[in-house]
């Protein structure tokens, strides 16, 4: 890949940032929101019911222009294991709290998220990148997929009662609201204390607004800041713990799954996979076409993205005829970018990756492959997009496409989760599954193909916990399950009433649908 020759903004149209939307404006906004989370320039962890100026606060800097944020307090293992006792003794009262109140609490919750979306959309963007489009519907996601299970929880706790012990949630970064608040609200409601860790990368600020709305409407919450190996301890393997759910890379997770299968103790673990998208026999590229722009979405940092293309190689010169006019559309920038102060949003597939460390890693990966084999079909234009003059872009890659990635490359066979798409050709049908089950498993995966009797024959073999024809698949919402298969998923499924039956207690002989060691069930 071409090196890149400035990490600063050079000659563009002028843009300047919207008006109301930097991040002190924010941050005084949060200081206004929540005084007792917020404080000067850190934010408090919770714990024991109340917000502690405790940790030891991080320099942090906005993957947007690099900007100084709020960063992590991070904890140490010695307060967090008392946060954890004190989350048990929340815990015991909680659970006997009755249902209707838990219902009217959370509900509540929901109503003060709503008040405060695009206080909490605005975080998002400063804290991880999001662009505005995705950040919105990130917070409407979580409230919307929360509400869906006020009104039905009374079906779904029925013959059912909480854990022994609160639920330790520890998550990625890229989804705050949609995954990680979404989950805890879900997890409280069904009568369980709730702890969280913030991710280490970005989206505390977020958390700590969303969990300062929530401890007002009397949840039992706490929201914990601190490296992974100094908190994996107290919160994976402390005896007061009900349940571990994990978001996030399989190095991680394998080193929970080993946890809590030591321990016998219930777990949800979501791990990543390399989802594929196969091409097969199909002639309705338009439609194809008019995806590819979307599957940009957030720049690929997300766990249901598609960052591989398996292509029927009698094909491939039409798939390159409908794929490389889409990706040219794609449109990258500064998320708060605009040419005048009082302009709407920008509209943008994504905006920084996570961090400088991270856009830099993918781009030594993408040179790397190149010098080893792999051929690029398309390189974004490094001085194309929307920024601010002399902005920071350290942490911006435009979209990269390769064919034949090496076997020797992470491209060959690991999720990227940036916006690099690889593709390979095939010529068998053997070769075409080979090829979308690299990865021993994936969460999604999606099949193009004209004929409905090959795609019935062939998703099956697929290996991924949801396969869609020609269109893609994603994590869901409301009553959709959600699970992986492989190395990509350990313990209870989730997603619809599966969510609610992973942190409560039904019959003892119960099974619950799953990825363990001795069986695999969906239903």
């Amino acid at each position: 890949m071409t090196p890149r020759s400035t990490h600063r903004s050079t000659h563009r149209d002028a843009q300047v940032l919207k008006s109301g939307t930097a991040w002190s404006d924010t941050w005084q906004r949060c200081l206004a929101a929540a005084p007792e989370a917020f404080r000067d320039d850190r934010v408090l962890n919770l714990w024991n019911g109340t917000w502690q100026a405790d940790g030891r606060p991080l320099p942090a800097t906005s993957p947007v222009d690099g900007t100084p944020i709020a960063g992590p307090p991070r904890l140490d293992a010695d307060t967090a294991r008392r946060a954890v006792r004190a989350a048990l003794d929340q815990h015991r009262a909680w659970r006997h709290t009755p249902l209707p109140e838990r219902r009217a609490r959370v509900a509540a919750t929901l109503d003060s998220l709503a008040r405060h979306r695009e206080l909490l959309a605005l975080l998002l963007v400063w804290e991880i990148g999001k662009p505005w489009r995705l950040a919105q519907a990130d917070v409407d996601r979580a409230v919307d997929g929360v509400r869906w299970y006020v009104d039905g929880i009374d079906a779904m706790i029925d013959g059912r009662a909480p854990l022994d012990g609160p639920v330790s949630n520890i998550a990625s970064w890229n989804y705050p609201m949609s995954v990680l608040v979404h989950t805890m609200l879900a997890q409280a409601l069904a009568g369980n204390a709730v702890i969280a860790k913030t991710p280490t990368d970005g989206g505390v600020a977020c958390l700590t607004l969303a969990c300062a709305l929530a401890v007002r409407e009397g949840l039992p919450l706490t929201l914990l800041s601190g490296s992974g190996g100094e908190l994996s301890e107290p919160l994976v393997r402390a005896p007061e713990i009900g349940c571990v759910s994990f978001v996030g890379g399989r190095d991680t997770g394998a080193a929970v799954a080993t946890a809590v299968a030591d321990l016998g103790k219930r777990h949800i673990l979501e791990q990543e996979g390399l989802n594929t998208w196969g091409i097969w026999n199909h002639s309705d590229w338009d439609a194809l076409a008019a995806l590819v722009p979307k599957l940009f979405d957030y720049g690929k940092q997300r766990c249901t993205a598609y960052p591989r293309f398996v292509v029927q190689r009698d094909l491939f010169d039409e798939f390159l005829a409908a794929y490389l006019p889409a990706v040219r559309t794609v449109r990258v920038g500064h998320p708060l970018a605009v040419a005048h102060p009082e302009d709407p949003f920008p509209d943008l597939d994504f905006g920084p990756l996570i961090n400088a460390a991270k856009a830099k890693e993918l781009a030594d990966q993408v040179t790397e492959a190149v010098d080893r084999g792999a051929v690029p079909l398309y390189r974004g234009a490094e001085g194309a997009g929307r920024f601010l003059p002399g902005q920071d872009t350290d942490a911006y890659l435009h979209p990269v496409t390769l064919l034949n990635p090496p076997p020797s490359s992470p491209l060959h066979h690991a999720e990227p989760f940036g916006p690099v798409d690889t593709i390979v050709l095939v010529d068998t049908e053997a070769e075409l599954l080979a090829a979308m089950n690299a990865s021993n498993g994936a969460l999604v995966a999606t099949l193009s193909t004209d004929d409905p009797a090959t795609y019935e024959r062939l998703a099956p073999q697929i290996r991924a916990f949801k396969t869609g024809r020609g269109k893609p698949r994603s994590r869901g919402d409301r009553e959709e399950l959600f699970g992986g298969f492989g190395a990509s998923w350990r313990g209870a499924f989730v997603g619809g009433e599966l969510l609610v039956r992973a942190v409560t207690q039904g019959p003892t002989d119960e099974r619950p649908p799953g990825n363990f060691p001795s069986s695999h069930r969906v239903v």
